[in-house]
């Protein structure tokens, strides 16, 4: 239920993803791309040749006192205009920030030219991702991971947020166009003390399983999800091999929990 495609920040077209959740055997996928919707019409035509429910979502990227929070907004009404530009505002954003980290980064000796991540991202909406992807294949690391770890990570010297859209306003976002939110794995955000105030202002979901949560953290958010009545849901988070490897499939949930999301529409 987080898959990732071309539109954004994953390897994989839309028709690539759903082609690979057939092989792996996946009954339903929602395509989340960060800050678009782009991907989601293609996902759905080659969900109906392929078999697959494609769910229609998205990952809004929010800002919370200088630390990056991502909104998981399920089944909403894509193609609402007002989202569409609320999306394309945040999409110029992440360009912004794209710049600023390159910034950052020449002061550091680390060369890069902003044009070699857009031209990376192509059409989607361009994020760190792209970046770390751009830094390792010019060798400044030795991995994407590094590239977060080193750089451009939430705590890193070359982060920049600059993004204008708190979660609460995204989860607004997301209720207007008649969709379920879901905060995104809590476990890499690391903020669980705002998470009481999300529930009050209208969350109803929380990532519980995601490919980087131990299963330590896993029961944690799961008590969670209970102490506030929160749906649960839970993917691989997968970008194609933007990772390193293609994650999908290697997080799944029950298809009960993609019912139970459908019924909080009503």
């Amino acid at each position: 239920m987080h898959v990732h495609t071309t539109f954004s920040d994953g390897t994989f077209s839309p028709e690539e993803v759903v082609s690979y959740a057939s092989k792996v055997g996946l009954h339903c996928i929602a395509v989340c791309d960060h800050d678009t919707v782009g991907g989601i019409r293609p996902s759905l035509e080659a969900g109906e040749r392929c078999g697959v429910e494609v769910i229609p979502a998205v990952e809004l990227t929010a800002d919370k006192n200088g630390t990056e929070i991502h909104v998981l907004g399920f089944f909403i009404d894509w193609q609402d205009s007002a989202l569409g530009q609320r999306l394309d505002e945040l999409c110029r954003q992440r360009i912004n920030r794209i710049h600023e980290m390159v910034a950052k980064l020449k002061k550091r000796r680390v060369n890069l030219d902003a044009e070699e991540v857009f031209k990376l991202s192509g059409k989607g909406s361009v994020g760190r991702l792209h970046l770390a992807r751009v830094l390792y294949k010019k060798g400044y690391t030795s991995s994407v991971d590094e590239a977060f770890r080193r750089y451009i990570g939430n705590r890193g010297p070359c982060y920049a947020g600059r993004i204008d859209l708190t979660p609460e306003e995204a989860i607004d976002e997301i209720i207007k166009v008649k969709g379920i939110p879901a905060l995104a794995h809590p476990g890499v955000m690391g903020r669980d003390r705002f998470i009481p105030s999300y529930v009050k202002h209208g969350l109803v979901g929380i990532e519980v399983y995601h490919t980087d949560h131990p299963p330590a953290m896993v029961r944690h958010y799961e008590e969670m999800a209970a102490a506030y009545s929160l749906l649960v849901t839970g993917g691989s988070d997968c970008h194609g091999l933007g990772k390193g490897r293609v994650l999908m499939g290697s997080t799944t949930v029950p298809y009960e929990l993609v019912e139970k999301l459908k019924n909080a529409r009503r």
